[in-house]
Formats: structure tokens, sequence, C-alpha cells
């Protein structure tokens, strides 16, 4: 029942507020739908925290997009044994960069008063999410090896189910606590998305093609006559 609230259940209501919430947030506070930078704050220890995550992070991602996306395709890839060590490899490199990276994020905005005065407490709870889920995934990477193969054979399919509306949940049932933490922890980063600074991942500046080059506000009242 346990496995069936949280893999079964918990991801549609994450994916529901992500997207209810996330509409209405943007309709309601538009202002607020960035990543409402603190660069101007401090910008040498962001620059060595924030480059690092997000290269690294879209490469880690994209990896489980692909392998969740075309599995056997993934699966011809690591099909040879020389592949499979160096993706691995890089993947655990790369694991390694975005905690080091989440790290330094997190004691900017610790040690560092005016950053850690703008700092809410959803992006506390942002952040220890971030941190929770790199770690188990540096974890899972360094101590369960060829988690690219495995991972075609379990997360996928499971996955694939919820796309399906038909949670198989057994696909998980089986597996160390961490891998499941590690799953959990991904759908609570998305509930966690609409109510953060999460949302800017999904600001398009489109308007900035159409709009002109230049804008003149006046803020004087301009005299009659």
């Amino acid at each position: 029942m346990t496995d069936m609230i949280l893999f079964g259940v918990f991801p549609y209501v994450a994916v529901a507020l992500m997207v209810g919430v996330g509409i209405y947030r943007y309709c309601v506070d538009r202002y607020s739908w960035s990543s409402q930078s603190s660069q101007f704050l401090e910008s040498r220890v962001l620059f060595w925290g924030s480059v690092p995550w997000h290269y690294a992070i879209l490469i880690i991602l994209l990896a489980h997009f692909l392998a969740f996306l075309v599995p056997s395709g993934w699966g011809v890839v690591l099909g040879n044994p020389l592949r499979l060590y160096i993706l691995e490899v890089t993947g655990l490199a790369l694991g390694i960069s975005t905690l080091i990276a989440v790290t330094l994020l997190i004691f900017r905005r610790s040690l560092n008063a005016r950053v850690s005065a703008v700092t809410s407490a959803v992006d506390w709870l942002v952040l220890a999410a971030l941190l929770l889920q790199v770690a188990t995934g540096v974890y899972i990477a360094f101590t369960l090896r060829w988690g690219s193969v495995w991972y075609l054979h379990t997360a996928s399919p499971w996955l694939w189910s919820l796309l399906k509306l038909d949670p198989q949940v057994h696909y998980l049932a089986a597996l160390p606590t961490v891998v499941k933490l590690h799953a959990f922890n991904a759908f609570f980063i998305v509930a966690l998305f609409p109510f953060s600074r999460l949302v800017h991942v999904v600001s398009v500046p489109l308007t900035y093609l159409a709009r002109p080059y230049q804008v003149v506000v006046w803020y004087r009242e301009r005299r009659a006559g």
C-alpha cells in the first residue's frame, strides 16, 4: 500500500500541482515567474556554483530522458562494454560536479547575509531537495553499478506505466531504499516547482522577439495645451 501511495498516486498529485498551480501563478502573479536572481548581491560564488550546476544537470536530465523515451535505443548504446563504462564514469563525474555546485549554492545563501535575507523558506526547501536528489544519485552511481542498464528495466517501465495511467509500482518495490528515495524525491521536486524559483526553467522570453528595441516610459505629467 505504501509503495502504491508513493509511486502510484503521488506522481500524479505532483504533476497536477505543477500544472495547476503553475498556470494560476502565471496568470495571477506573472512578475514572480522568474529566477529572481540575487547576482547583484553576490556573483563570484554564484558563478562557480550556478554554471557547473546548470551544464551538468542538463546533461544528466537529458540522459535520464533519453533512457525513458527510447529505452531500446539506449540499450543498444549500452550494449558495448566500453561505451557502458564511459557512460557510467561520465555520469558519476557529472553527478559529483552537481553535488559540489549545489553545496556551494547552499553555503552562499547560508554565509552571505545579504543573500540569506532574500532567501525564503521555499528556497531552502528546494535547495535541500536538490541536494538530496543529487546526493542519492551520486550514491547510487557509486554503489549500485551499471545503473544506466537496470534503469531500463525498472524506472523506465515504471514511468511509462504512469504515462499510460496504469501505475506498475512493482518495478520499484524490490529496489533498494535509496533508489526509492531518489525516485520519490524527483516527484517531490516536481510538486515544489510552481511554488519556487524553479519556474524560470520554463520561462521562454518570446516577447523579446516582437517588442520594440526601445521603450520610453514617461513618469512626469505632461502639461495640457
